[in-house]
């Protein structure tokens, strides 16, 4: 996956993190900027820099005389290939910008609140799950229940701890029935970027925690 990071390093010796997080998020912002482009008939790519940046870097012809068709598609067929996401994960991504990008202007408020729904969720998430999150990545189906569990908890619970819980689970509720994700889409998008932003744990406290952890599920 270092092909991804290499269209959009500023310089080749740049590979740390290589087909992480960062590769994730770049191609999720692609994949918005093409359907916003396709979906509103744009036709300057100066306004859409991810897009332009993965256009250019894999020469992918414009088809049609349409700006985004074919580097949605592309773009598409790289995340469903290198993460495993499903086509229900894209149509609601399609369904959310036909609802709240038809101009310009919302489309730059619909990246906004794309971005602070995006960074709260994995707070509180993270937050939720703490030290689970440093599990091996044999054990993903046991760490994508619990991500699963923890968004059902955000969007349902209404008992926090403490005040910034109760204020983070606030504003997610707002952006997402704004935004109209559901809670499939946010388990699987979370999932993900916890999977990709972390490393194989080597030292052996994590796995005793990983074991500790499969102990308590019991």
């Amino acid at each position: 996956m270092g092909f991804v990071k290499n269209i959009f390093s500023k310089k080749k010796d740049e590979v740390e993190n290589v087909g992480g997080m960062e590769d994730f998020m770049t191609l999720i912002r692609v994949y918005l900027q093409a359907e916003m482009a396709g979906n509103m008939g744009l036709t300057n790519i100066n306004m859409l820099p991810d897009l332009a940046t993965f256009k250019r870097g894999l020469k992918i012809p414009t088809q049609g005389n349409k700006l985004g068709v074919a580097e949605k598609a592309r773009c598409r067929k790289m995340m469903g290939q290198m993460y495993s996401l499903p086509d229900s994960f894209f149509k609601e991504i399609d369904a959310a910008i036909k609802k709240n990008c038809r101009n310009v202007n919302m489309m730059q408020s619909f990246m906004f609140q794309f971005q602070g729904f995006s960074s709260d969720l994995m707070m509180q998430v993270g937050t939720i799950l703490k030290w689970k999150f440093r599990i091996p990545a044999f054990m993903k189906k046991a760490l994508k229940d619990m991500t699963r569990d923890a968004v059902h908890k955000i969007m349902t619970s209404n008992s926090w701890k403490d005040e910034s819980s109760y204020k983070t689970v606030y504003s997610i509720r707002q952006y997402q029935q704004h935004l109209g994700f559901s809670e499939d889409w946010m388990t699987d998008y979370s999932f993900n970027m916890m999977l990709l932003a972390k490393k194989e744990p080597r030292k052996k406290e994590d796995l005793e925690a990983a074991r500790e952890m499969l102990r308590n599920r019991k």
